[in-house]
């Protein structure tokens, strides 16, 4: 195991510059996960670590030593990649004892970790088999098995479950999770899928346009976003955004609306107003709203609404006679209300 340290890093392709001077540190054990809408520089950041990529500036340091210009083989860290990269003709059990062949390991030490790993991902009866006669997801059980044999300080995932079908990506998130309880590995995720960061995290990074906007545990983000755009990434349902200004102590927005405000908030110079889906509920008086669509999901009713010119969703953990086009009141939950500033900065 290993703490990673990523030190104002940078990364330019020729004029263009991808990474802008991000920072951050990941403790040893820690499972850390690089979130973000594609573009945003998270997969390099992730092969810089690798030492896939080149780094333009700054520094990255694994168990504090600077590993900028060692080579990836030496860095003592094993990565698994969204396509699996198995070899097609090999067998699980030659796939997975590939990279130890390669380091000049004997047979015995190779069959030896081998069988240990293929023990802990549930892989013994498939070891003779090749990757055509696997399924996606012990296709990508085995990549992880070829990153365990090697007992690794960090290891590295780019996306391994967006190949997978969602209750696949699900059956498939927790046993990650399990893994890494059960060694104990620095583990750094990259993923668009703001879902799978928030179930596995220990500590999430938040990646915008190759900087970063937030860094925290999952629900330390969830709950106090350092702005709209963190506020809007984290969730699904996303937080509903109004846009508007307060007066005469409430928050007022198009189609002559008013949201209630805690009176902390009464003299804010906020232009946002943030409140979670599940945060709004319905009332016999409040805020007016239009429903639009009604999403039973069993468990679950999700209605989309319009409140003056705007919409929002919200998440009631019950099921409810409601219909389309019916007038319904909302109120929100006061301790559960954010301002932001006109800048998307968090102010209340």
């Amino acid at each position: 195991m290993a703490s990673v340290a990523i030190d104002r890093v940078q990364k330019q392709y020729g004029a263009a510059s991808v990474l802008h001077g991000v920072s951050a540190d990941i403790e040893d054990g820690e499972f850390v996960t690089l979130v973000g809408p594609s573009g945003c520089g998270k997969s390099t950041l992730l092969r810089m670590l690798a030492g896939l990529e080149d780094i333009s500036g700054g520094e990255i340091r694994i168990d504090g030593r600077v590993v900028n210009d060692v080579a990836p083989k030496e860095r003592d860290i094993a990565m698994v990649f969204q396509s699996y990269a198995l070899y097609p003709h090999m067998t699980v059990r030659e796939n997975m004892g590939f990279a130890l062949k390669l380091q000049g390991r004997d047979k015995a030490t190779i069959n030896k970790l081998v069988s240990e790993a293929a023990g802990i991902l549930a892989l013994e009866p498939l070891l003779e088999r090749l990757p055509k006669q696997l399924s996606g997801g012990q296709r990508q059980r085995v990549a992880m098995g070829r990153a365990i044999v090697r007992h690794p300080k960090v290891f590295l995932f780019d996306e391994p479950l967006s190949n997978l079908d969602a209750k696949l990506r699900v059956t498939m998130r927790s046993e990650i999770k399990e893994l890494h309880q059960r060694l104990g590995t620095t583990i750094v995720y990259v993923t668009h899928d703001q879902i799978e960061a928030m179930t596995m995290a220990d500590k999430i990074v938040v990646m915008r346009a190759g900087r970063i906007e937030q860094i925290g545990k999952p629900l330390d983000l969830y709950d106090r976003p350092d702005n709209t755009f963190v506020a809007a990434f984290i969730g699904s349902p996303s937080m509903n955004l109004f846009e508007g200004g307060i007066s005469d102590g409430s928050f007022r927005i198009g189609g002559g609306v008013s949201l209630p405000l805690p009176p902390q908030f009464s003299h804010s110079a906020a232009r946002t107003y943030g409140i979670r889906p599940e945060d709004l509920d319905i009332a016999e008086t409040g805020i007016p709203a239009t429903v639009l669509t009604v999403e039973p999901t069993g468990a679950e009713t999700h209605l989309s609404v319009r409140v003056g010119t705007q919409t929002a969703t919200i998440v009631l953990h019950r099921r409810v006679d409601i219909k389309p086009d019916q007038q319904i009141h909302l109120a929100p939950k006061s301790e559960k209300i954010h301002l932001f500033s006109a800048e998307g900065n968090r102010i209340g």
